[in-house]
Protein backbone atom coordinates (compact mmCIF):
# COMPACT_ATOMS: atom_id res chain seq x y z
CA UNK A 1 0.00 0.00 0.00
CA UNK A 2 1.09 3.13 -0.83
CA UNK A 3 0.04 7.18 -0.51
CA UNK A 4 -0.76 8.38 -4.21
CA UNK A 5 -1.26 11.87 -5.66
CA UNK A 6 -4.84 12.72 -6.84
CA UNK A 7 -6.14 16.16 -7.84
CA UNK A 8 -7.09 17.99 -4.50
CA UNK A 9 -4.02 17.41 -2.88
CA UNK A 10 -2.49 20.69 -1.76
CA UNK A 11 0.89 19.43 -0.03
CA UNK A 12 3.18 16.86 0.36
CA UNK A 13 3.99 16.13 3.69
CA UNK A 14 7.81 14.82 4.12
CA UNK A 15 9.09 15.41 0.86
CA UNK A 16 12.41 15.96 1.44
CA UNK A 17 13.29 13.46 4.07
CA UNK A 18 14.28 10.19 2.72
CA UNK A 19 13.16 8.14 6.14
CA UNK A 20 9.28 8.51 5.35
CA UNK A 21 7.37 8.02 2.24
CA UNK A 22 6.08 11.06 0.89
CA UNK A 23 2.33 11.61 1.86
CA UNK A 24 0.45 13.86 -0.56
CA UNK A 25 -2.41 15.34 0.97
CA UNK A 26 -5.21 17.86 1.25
CA UNK A 27 -4.71 20.12 4.04
CA UNK A 28 -7.91 22.31 5.07
CA UNK A 29 -6.76 25.36 6.84
CA UNK A 30 -9.99 25.11 9.43
CA UNK A 31 -10.40 24.93 12.85
CA UNK A 32 -10.10 20.99 12.74
CA UNK A 33 -7.26 20.75 10.69
CA UNK A 34 -8.25 18.42 8.25
CA UNK A 35 -5.37 15.97 6.42
CA UNK A 36 -6.86 14.00 3.94
CA UNK A 37 -4.41 11.28 1.81
CA UNK A 38 -5.12 8.78 -0.52
CA UNK A 39 -3.81 5.35 -0.66
CA UNK A 40 -3.31 2.43 -3.61
CA UNK A 41 -3.41 -1.21 -2.44
CA UNK A 42 -1.38 -3.41 -4.14
CA UNK A 43 -3.09 -6.47 -6.59
CA UNK A 44 -2.11 -8.53 -3.87
CA UNK A 45 -3.05 -6.32 -1.05
CA UNK A 46 -6.84 -6.08 -2.48
CA UNK A 47 -7.24 -9.75 -2.71
CA UNK A 48 -6.16 -10.07 1.04
CA UNK A 49 -8.67 -7.12 1.96
CA UNK A 50 -11.47 -8.86 -0.38
CA UNK A 51 -11.33 -12.14 0.97
CA UNK A 52 -10.65 -11.13 4.56
CA UNK A 53 -12.28 -7.42 4.75
CA UNK A 54 -9.70 -6.31 7.33
CA UNK A 55 -7.57 -2.93 7.27
CA UNK A 56 -4.77 -2.90 10.30
CA UNK A 57 -3.57 0.93 10.51
CA UNK A 58 -0.93 2.04 12.56
CA UNK A 59 -0.95 5.46 14.06
CA UNK A 60 1.90 7.53 15.89
CA UNK A 61 0.89 9.30 18.68
CA UNK A 62 3.85 10.07 19.76
CA UNK A 63 2.60 9.53 23.23
CA UNK A 64 0.24 12.63 23.03
CA UNK A 65 -3.96 11.69 22.64
CA UNK A 66 -4.50 9.86 19.67
CA UNK A 67 -6.52 12.17 17.22
CA UNK A 68 -9.73 11.39 15.68
CA UNK A 69 -8.84 8.63 12.63
CA UNK A 70 -11.39 7.92 9.64
CA UNK A 71 -11.19 5.56 6.83
CA UNK A 72 -13.06 5.17 3.78
CA UNK A 73 -13.29 3.95 0.46
CA UNK A 74 -15.38 6.70 -1.00
CA UNK A 75 -13.66 9.87 -1.95
CA UNK A 76 -17.16 11.81 -1.35
CA UNK A 77 -17.10 11.13 2.07
CA UNK A 78 -14.09 12.98 3.04
CA UNK A 79 -13.70 16.06 -0.13
CA UNK A 80 -17.63 17.00 0.32
CA UNK A 81 -17.19 20.88 -0.13
CA UNK A 82 -13.72 22.16 0.68
CA UNK A 83 -14.21 25.65 -0.31
CA UNK A 84 -16.82 26.48 3.15
CA UNK A 85 -14.66 24.45 5.91
CA UNK A 86 -17.68 24.34 7.94
CA UNK A 87 -19.95 22.85 5.65
CA UNK A 88 -17.21 20.23 5.14
CA UNK A 89 -16.46 19.31 8.24
CA UNK A 90 -20.47 19.21 8.95
CA UNK A 91 -21.20 16.82 5.93
CA UNK A 92 -18.30 14.88 7.73
CA UNK A 93 -20.02 14.35 10.45
CA UNK A 94 -23.58 14.04 9.48
CA UNK A 95 -22.47 11.15 7.46
CA UNK A 96 -20.79 9.46 10.25
CA UNK A 97 -23.72 9.61 12.08
CA UNK A 98 -25.78 7.98 9.92
CA UNK A 99 -23.06 5.26 9.52
CA UNK A 100 -22.88 5.01 13.38
CA UNK A 101 -26.82 5.35 13.76
CA UNK A 102 -26.91 2.31 10.94
CA UNK A 103 -24.51 0.09 12.59
CA UNK A 104 -25.72 0.93 16.53
CA UNK A 105 -29.08 -0.83 15.33
CA UNK A 106 -27.79 -3.89 14.14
Amino acid sequence: MKPIEFKEQNVIYAKDQPEYLPLPAFKNDSSYGEVISCWKLSFKERIILLFTGKLWVNLLSFNKPLTPSYFTVYKKELLINKEDPKNFIDSILAYKSKILLKINKK
